[in-house]
């Protein structure tokens, strides 16, 4: 299994109170006082929610058993105007509760509603930021499609969570504890009955929710694999099609696909039971209850509760109130497993997105760093504050608290360099290579012999395992990472342009170069006459991914980036491989032109393209089995001399 499959297999753990806190914490960050205005008018629409119960009671008592009256104990009813006063006063009361939650109501619900798309906003932004500092290695153990899903499937489950879940759990659970409250004080033996009830609920709740919560985790992840698997599939199309792999790709997606099946169906038979049972056994809990009552009624037991409205011994007006919140209470209850699915699909992506935002960006504890600089008839270094068209190392020194300036010259050594892409499998053995300021320096070896590894720790995209680099006679650990890249131009052999203009793409090399700088990096890339044969020339929109230019035309509009970067040491990986025969003929003045006074790192598998190379060094499985100029190479008539005479190829 691959680096990439390893880490498609890693499932965010799912811990749900800590999730869940994690995920109210981080809204709270954003809106701590909308939020805390919501759940207080949520808390407030609960509770008069629940207030019809009330509202029954002190009816019943203050106006329909008076009206009625009671012929068991004599007691004769009461005419309509002695009750009336009391009755619209409850009426008014009800107005009043009800104006207030309907307007806390419409509060609350438009301001989730800003909350959520403000939040979702910060949360796309977080992840694109740290998405952004985050080492090379991370995009190369994870597949693009993957990523994808977090930004769409993952956000779109924690807007259902924070939008509709979280606030109807809160205001289910308020209204269960508000009734669990009122039927306390109304009857603790009927009480005991609900609290039966709500044991068994929790038992259910738990058992289903448990083996739900898991699947939902696993539908999340997969979903992001088949969105992985998707996106690659798009962009190989031509080569799907080429070798007739369609039947194959068919089969490798019903196998993923097959397996998000049944991640959902699981986790959706196990969420779709949970509601059915917890109401069904709230409508048991209502009859046990009734039945209790009535049992109780009948024996005249004495009520305990500490109302102190009560007669003393259970009623029937104590019954249909308690009855009334008993269903009430079964409905919040219900209302709460409702959203169980939503909760758990929510807290999936939510640590899907946190395990995004929880990866380590990428460390720099340099700080040598890249200034412009002047440089005296004599040698002598100071800092600019202006661009003088030359740079230095500043190189601060921790002991003495002195500054040195070293001209920035391109020189760039490997002492004994040992790398790996994991700690247990080297892939780079004793690396040493010597480019002094302007030579040009060739790789060539069979594919995963290294040559690519070798620019990637130029560029610090990772740190070798052991050995030194000094650039400048600095060691690059030492050198902010930042400044390090600026130092270095790069063209690789996969082009990578992006929406906009065609000025724009080149200037993507040096965001603050004129129109003339860019147009002159052209001509040096000898783009310039293919781009003015375009109907808007410069201003030509690139589509997605450049499609309306030919692989040869992207390749040179990349090397004409790299040109107007201008910088003093340049990375050549297979730049010309997409290029056709003709057209490298072009591109090679170019780059002759571009590579004159820079310091080069060229991989090819043209050996025609480094002939002229100061040296090649030939790889064999992470080793340098071979170095030397292009004549001294033949004379020796090794390896580099079979594959020149084609008596042997790379593979």
């Amino acid at each position: 299994m691959n680096r990439t499959d390893q880490s498609m297999q890693k499932r965010p753990k799912m811990h749900t109170f800590k999730m869940m806190g994690r995920l109210l914490g981080y809204l709270f960050h954003y809106y701590k006082f909308r939020m805390i205005a919501v759940f207080a008018c949520i808390m407030l629409t609960a509770v008069a929610g629940i207030s019809s119960t009330f509202f029954m009671g002190q009816v019943l008592k203050k106006v329909i058993n008076p009206l009625v009256g009671d012929p068991l104990h004599s007691v004769a009813p009461v005419t309509w105007a002695e009750v009336s006063g009391d009755l619209f006063t409850i009426i008014g009361l009800m107005a009043v509760v009800y104006v207030l939650a309907l307007g806390a109501s419409v509060f609350y619900n438009q301001t989730m509603a800003i909350v959520t798309q403000g939040f979702l906003k910060h949360v796309r932004t977080d992840m694109f930021n740290r998405m952004q500092s985050l080492p090379i290695r991370y995009f190369d153990t994870h597949t693009h499609g993957d990523i994808m899903s977090t930004y769409t499937n993952d956000t779109d489950a924690l807007r259902q969570l924070i939008s509709m879940s979280i606030p109807q759990v809160f205001y289910s659970i308020v209204a269960a504890i508000a009734l669990l409250v009122y039927m306390f004080l109304y009857s603790l033996w009927l009480m005991l009955v609900v609290i039966a009830g709500v044991v068994l609920m929790a038992l259910v709740a738990k058992y289903v929710g448990s083996r739900s919560a898991k699947h939902f985790v696993r539908q999340q992840v997969v979903t992001g694999r088949a969105e992985g698997f998707i996106e690659e599939m798009m962009g190989g199309q031509k080569v799907i099609k080429v070798f007739c792999h369609e039947e194959q790709a068919k089969r490798d997606f019903d196998k993923i696909n097959d397996e998000l099946c049944d991640a959902s169906d699981k986790a959706n038979s196990y969420g779709n039971i949970l509601m059915p049972a917890v109401m069904n056994i709230g409508h048991f809990v209502f009859v046990i209850t009734a039945i209790v009552a009535g049992i109780l009624v009948n024996q005249g037991v004495h009520n305990l509760s500490i109302t102190g409205w009560s007669a003393g011994i259970i009623d029937t007006t104590v019954i249909a109130m308690f009855l009334n919140m008993s269903r009430q209470f079964s409905l919040n209850i219900g209302q709460v497993s409702m959203q169980i699915n939503s909760i758990v699909m929510g807290l999936a992506g939510a640590g899907r997105i946190f395990q995004l935002l929880d990866q380590k960006p990428e460390t720099d504890e340099g700080y040598v760093t890249l200034v412009n600089a002047k440089i005296d008839a004599d040698g002598n270094i100071t800092e600019s504050e202006e661009r003088t068209g030359k740079w230095a190392w500043r190189h601060p020194h921790q002991a003495d608290g002195t500054v040195t300036y070293t001209e920035l010259k391109g020189d760039i050594r490997l002492f004994d360099v040992d790398f790996g892409y994991v700690p247990e499998k080297i892939v780079l053995h004793n690396v040493s290579i010597y480019a002094k300021p302007g030579q040009k320096i060739a790789f060539v070896g069979a594919t995963g012999a290294g040559k690519t590894t070798i620019t990637n720790l130029l560029n610090r995209f990772y740190d070798i395992a052991d050995g030194k680099i000094r650039y400048d006679g600095i060691n690059i650990n030492k050198i902010k990472k930042a400044d390090l890249r600026r130092s270095m131009g790069i063209v690789l052999q996969d082009t990578n342009l992006f929406t906009g203009t065609i000025m724009e793409n080149i200037r993507y090399g040096k965001l603050d170069a004129t129109d003339e700088e860019c147009i002159e990096a052209a001509k040096l890339a000898n783009a310039h006459d293919f781009i003015t044969r375009l109907p808007e020339g410069y201003n030509t929109v690139l589509r997605h991914e450049a499609s309306n230019l030919s692989q040869g035309q992207r390749q040179l509009i990349s090397i004409a980036r790299a040109a107007v970067a201008d910088p003093p040491v340049m990375i050549l990986d297979e730049a010309t491989s997409s290029i056709d025969t003709r057209t490298e003929a072009l591109v090679q003045k170019g780059m002759d032109a571009l590579m004159k006074g820079r310091t080069v790192f060229v991989i090819a598998h043209r050996l025609s393209t480094i002939q002229n190379s100061d040296a090649i060094m030939v790889l064999d499985h992470g080793r340098i089995i071979e170095r030397g100029s292009h004549e001294q190479l033949i004379e020796q008539k090794g390896t580099y001399y079979q594959l020149y005479t084609g008596a042997f190829e790379l593979e």
